[in-house]
Formats: C-alpha cells, structure tokens, sequence
C-alpha cells in the first residue's frame, strides 16, 4: 500500500509543509519550526506562490497565491487547510518522493 492511498491527518499536513518548505528553502526540514513566520526563513514570492500550487495539488482546494502571508506559519496554514476541506472528505497522502 502506497502512502497515497492513506488519509492525511492533520498532523501528517503539517509534516508535508514543513517538507516542502524546507525543499523550497534548501534546509532540512527539522530547522523549520512550524510556529515562525515563514518570511523569517526567507521564503520569497516566487517560493510561496510554488507552495500554493503544491497545496492545490496535493490537499485538492483552491488557495489565494496570498496564503503563505495571511497565514504566515506552517501551523496556520495547516489550521487553515483544515477549515477549507469540507467535513467528509480526507486529505490523501502525497506519494513518496523516487
């Protein structure tokens, strides 16, 4: 069973951003804490609007290319992401990276 065919908790969303900001930012993910503000680490325009896409690829909703600034953590924006899913639907795991 792949990892995509698991739901994504909460938590397992949290994870994944923290993973892909830090692949954005070239650091590893456990210098990422999820209650700093992003732009402290540097995360740019260009890197934010790529989050966003990834967001919708992955979570499967629409965001505003402004998320990664009106919710300026990893823990708002996965506060976030949970309020946009509709109650019965499960977010499914991203696949392992080859």
């Amino acid at each position: 069973m792949s990892a995509a065919s698991a739901p994504m908790s909460p938590d397992a969303l949290r994870r994944w951003l923290i993973e892909r900001v830090a692949a954005y930012l070239g650091l590893p993910p456990a210098d990422i804490d999820p209650t700093v503000k992003l732009r402290t680490y540097g995360l740019d325009s260009v890197h934010a609007l790529g989050l966003c896409v990834d967001v919708e690829e992955t979570v499967g909703v629409l965001v505003e290319p402004t998320m990664p600034w009106d919710h300026p953590t990893i823990d708002d924006m996965t506060a976030h992401l949970a309020d946009l899913l509709p109650e019965d639907r499960t977010v499914q795991a991203p696949p392992d990276p080859e």
